[in-house]
């Protein structure tokens, strides 16, 4: 049903065994350890870039808590219209949801298709999902890409004399199934490669979520729900890896630490990038302030809007505009009566419209 996993993790295992084991055997323990380990950094490779968003858009979500609070509040008796004005604000600032969760769900199926892949080369089991097949039926039926040899190889591979697929709860029957291919292994072999593997793995899942979680924010760890997924993250993963490790293969360990180890790296590298980016805006906006700002010892410039000039003292107008200003009105609009161009002399003849004028600036 879930072949469309099934294989091309088979077939990412199946290359990376063939590289190893050209270098080590095809039949040694490390080969196919190393197989699971790099399976893991292939996963980690491909799915890079979709982290390095899910990193910006958990940074970005932060960024816009104020913003989604005040909307929460604005609008908290209309669901609808809260959502559309989230819907909204996600989109005017880029911001996708999903792209937070992609890589870990994007691990899931991987995580679940080297379970099942690994189980499928010891098929003796009668529990869930398993077919109870007799040992040597188990050891001639091909797996997936793997072919005849490939799962005697896998069978007789051993880490300090503990088969990889094989887990610190495994029913004896299934234990049968390495007796042909290496004898079969004792639980003590078992558990001393198991256990270690299950700590470190443990320690890991702590310190990468310690990390994450001292990268938030003041506002966004004291949202109730993140403070709960903290909690979880910090306690009670790791906590479930010590309880789960006995009924997981030393290869689905192997595949735990491997990607714990991956992340802790890529964090850092990831983090420390965006540090570099955040410092270098910061920089480019001082040094964009500092070009604007005058030099030392120069005069500041009043880029103000200059005032118009007053008109000359001394004139009748500009002290008619004055006053005229000062009241509130301009002179257009006041009542006084419009100067005739010229009077009439007692003799009939016309006076100059400006010789009066004239008069008073010569008395002046």
């Amino acid at each position: 049903m879930l072949d469309f996993i099934y294989y091309p993790v088979s077939w990412i295992l199946w290359f990376w065994h063939r590289v190893f084991g050209f270098a080590f055997g095809a039949d040694n323990g490390l080969s196919w350890a190393l197989s699971v380990v790099f399976l893991v950094f292939t996963l980690r490779l491909v799915l890079y870039k979709p982290f390095v968003r899910q990193v910006r858009t958990t940074k970005q979500m932060q960024e816009l808590q104020p913003q989604i609070k005040e909307l929460q509040k604005k609008y908290k008796n209309d669901r609808q219209k809260m959502a559309l004005e989230m819907q909204k604000l996600q989109k005017d600032h880029g911001f996708n949801p999903l792209m937070g969760c992609l890589p870990i769900l994007a691990q899931v199926p991987v995580f679940l298709g080297l379970f099942h892949v690994l189980r499928s080369f010891n098929r003796t089991g009668t529990g869930f999902g398993q077919l109870g097949m007799d040992p040597y039926t188990n050891a001639h039926t091909p797996n997936y890409v793997f072919n005849v040899d490939d799962v005697q190889s896998f069978l007789s591979a051993r880490i300090f004399g503990a088969p990889i697929s094989a887990f610190i709860t495994a029913p004896y029957e299934e234990l049968q199934a390495f007796a042909d291919y290496g004898g079969t292994p004792s639980r003590v072999s078992i558990a001393a490669v198991a256990i270690p593997l299950m700590v470190i793995a443990a320690v890991a899942t702590h310190f990468n979520a310690r990390a994450s979680v001292a990268r938030q924010s003041a506002e966004a760890a004291a949202n109730p729900q993140a403070a709960i997924m903290n909690k979880l993250a910090l306690w009670v993963f790791p906590f479930g890896v010590l309880i789960g490790g006995p009924f997981l293969p030393i290869a689905v360990l192997l595949y735990w630490v491997s990607n714990n180890i991956w992340t802790y790296g890529q964090q850092h590298l990831v983090f420390g990038r965006m540090a570099k980016e955040d410092e270098a805006k910061k920089q480019a906006k001082m040094e964009k302030q500092a070009q604007n700002a005058p030099k030392p010892g120069a005069k500041p410039v009043d880029t103000r809007k200059k005032q118009p000039a007053k008109p000359a003292e001394g004139s009748e107008d500009a002290a008619a505009d004055g006053a005229a200003e000062a009241n509130g009105s301009s002179p257009a609009k006041t009542n006084a009566k419009p100067k005739q161009s010229g009077q009439r002399r007692p003799g009939g003849q016309k006076r100059s419209g400006n010789r009066g004028r004239a008069n008073q600036k010569r008395r002046r």
